[in-house]
């Protein structure tokens, strides 16, 4: 039975078999949800550690700087969105730093890790989450956080050639049952 590392490499190996090669943010697309899908990557036992995960003070000032913001634009309803929440500890902790000051905003995750969204879940028992920013409220203006969201954002990169630009692509070759 192949680990969920060798099912995603199974899968992509299957898809670039029957689609040929595939944009390097596909590639970054598929790999990422299979790495956060089913456990916990963060802190000392995972692989990585975020700022959150190192100080409570991180994201409370996130959140007063967020309270500074607000009280600028003359108060009024808000909603607080994070992107890629990851256990939630940010938001609880900004969360916590704005209620200071009575401001206590609903909370809308953009989260599609299942996984993720348990954890999240025992944090933020009355979060929203939401798989695309599409669904986000319209009616309030939002305060969006994104720690760290962007580094593992799928892009697309190019190559200049005498031809013109080239977008790279991920293949798979196997050769001499290498690859």
């Amino acid at each position: 039975m192949p680990t969920e590392k060798h099912a995603v490499e199974d899968e992509l190996q299957a898809l670039i078999a029957s689609e040929g090669p595939i944009p390097i943010s596909r590639f970054m697309a598929l790999a990422n949800a299979a790495y956060y899908s089913d456990h916990d990557p963060f802190g000392v036992a995972g692989d990585f550690i975020t700022a959150p995960e190192v100080s409570q003070m991180f994201g409370e000032l996130i959140g007063l700087v967020l309270v500074d913001c607000w009280r600028q634009a003359g108060g009024g309803d808000v909603a607080y969105v994070e992107l890629g929440p990851g256990r939630g500890t940010l938001a609880v902790d900004a969360l916590r730093s704005m209620a200071l000051v009575g401001l206590e905003p609903p909370v809308h995750f953009i989260e599609t890790s299942p996984f993720l969204q348990a954890s999240q879940s025992e944090m933020i028992p009355g979060a929203t989450w939401h798989n695309t920013t599409a669904t986000l409220p319209t009616d309030v203006p939002l305060m969006i956080i994104a720690n760290e969201f962007f580094d593992a954002m799928p892009v697309e990169q190019y190559v200049k050639t005498m031809m013109g630009w080239r977008e790279l692509m991920i293949r798979h070759d196997d050769i001499d049952g290498r690859s």
